[in-house]
């Protein structure tokens, strides 16, 4: 006799941060200095109670303290109690590199990271549905592939400023609106 075991929807959130936080500093959101962002909140919200989020992973480039200064030992010191936050949160640091290219810092290696781990946890049946925080559209050959072995996708953006790219390979989108975004919003106490 053959049984279907039912279970629930396996979903894996990939958050682009460099690209998630260029988007919270534009005007139309306003996201201030002196706050910070609730992302463990934020991911429970994108995975919904009828799903089981197996993995969150956040994305970013590492400062590093290239010229000894205080500002950038400042950088170094406030990224690592960052990322020390998320992984109590149970979130998978990614990290890329930030490099100096014609006197503008850059970050680099992010996006093939991201677009490997969407295309092995597909091959691997590691989630049903894949939510990606990023607008990157870079990002589109690696989201084909997943749509390719059936997997779903989820594209979280912003509505000032929405990636129509992204959208097209979408089986959701979620486009946030600022009102959206103060549900996140942890005021700091100084």
């Amino acid at each position: 006799m053959n049984r279907r075991i039912d279970r629930k929807e396996r979903v894996a959130v990939y958050i682009d941060g460099s690209n998630f936080y260029g988007y919270l500093k534009d005007k139309e959101i306003n996201f201030s200095r002196g706050t910070k962002f609730d992302f463990r909140t934020f991911v429970d919200f994108l995975a919904g109670d009828e799903r089981d989020c197996i993995s969150k992973r956040y994305y970013t480039g590492v400062f590093r303290n290239l010229d000894g200064s205080e500002k950038s030992k400042k950088l170094v010191m406030g990224q690592q109690k960052f990322f020390s936050n998320l992984e109590k949160d149970g979130f998978a640091i990614k990290r890329g590199r930030i490099m100096p290219i014609d006197k503008v810092y850059k970050e680099k290696g992010t996006d093939v990271k991201i677009a490997v781990d969407l295309i092995v946890g597909a091959v691997d049946d590691l989630y049903d549905t894949a939510i990606l925080v990023s607008s990157d559209t870079d990002l589109i050959p690696a989201i084909r592939y997943i749509k390719y072995k059936s997997k779903r996708f989820e594209y979280v953006g912003f509505a000032h400023a929405p990636s129509l790219g992204m959208q097209k390979y979408a089986d959701l989108s979620r486009l946030l609106l600022p009102q959206d975004i103060e549900k996140f919003r942890e005021k700091r106490l100084i």
